[in-house]
């Protein structure tokens, strides 16, 4: 096995990497890894992406490895980038059991998934975080303008490598907001033509 470090060693760790040899996708993997593989920086495509998400998950683990994953909701653009390889976003008050807080207080490690129901798309990053509690011009800055939520802090995630996935077995799902925009086209359209036949049998009509 080669010593060389790849980006993707965040995730295929020896263990990994011996059960891919076993069950024949190694040599595939072994490609990627050499022709460039998993990306480090944000380019112009995952920050689009980004930009237009309203939902992700967020994933921790404590000093003892148990896993905790957390979700995280806000405007189109409440993910914000601070430069090529680090994102961050308000944190806003919720259930105030701060596990994911108290885990990055262990162990910096964490993980975000992003997935677009609509397009079938989903993007995995592996880096690590932290929790900023004392700096209220960070966590105004990056407030989404209008949102009626209260930050009680800011997250700041350090990108180590990120991947995007295969569409296979996403299931397609629109938004409530998306389906009610169509839905109101619709509607007047409906009514447009329903006011025209109206006009239409008025003026067929005999006097």
């Amino acid at each position: 096995m080669s010593d060389a470090h790849y980006p993707s060693d965040v995730a295929f760790t020896p263990a990994v990497k011996d059960i891919q040899s076993r069950k024949g996708s190694r040599e595939a993997y072994a490609r990627v890894e050499q022709n460039g593989g998993w990306q480090t920086e944000i380019d112009a495509a995952l920050a689009a992406f980004i930009g237009e998400q309203t939902s992700f998950f967020l994933g921790t683990a404590n000093a003892e490895g148990q896993p905790y994953i957390q979700h995280r909701g806000g405007p189109p653009g409440f993910i914000k980038i601070l430069d090529k390889q680090t994102l961050a976003f308000a944190d806003f008050r919720g259930n105030r059991q701060y596990i994911t807080q108290g885990n990055l207080a262990e162990n910096p490690k964490a993980y975000i998934f992003l997935i677009d129901y609509v397009h079938r798309r989903r993007i995995k990053i592996w880096g690590e975080a932290r929790v900023v509690e004392d700096d209220p011009a960070l966590v105004a800055s990056l407030m989404p303008r209008d949102y009626k939520a209260k930050p009680e802090q800011a997250i700041l995630f350090k990108i180590a490598a990120w991947d995007s996935n295969c569409p296979q077995h996403i299931p397609q799902k629109i938004d409530v907001a998306d389906v009610a925009a169509v839905v109101r086209q619709r509607d007047e359209r409906i009514a447009a033509l329903e006011a025209e036949i109206a006009e239409l049998k008025k003026q067929l009509s005999p006097s």
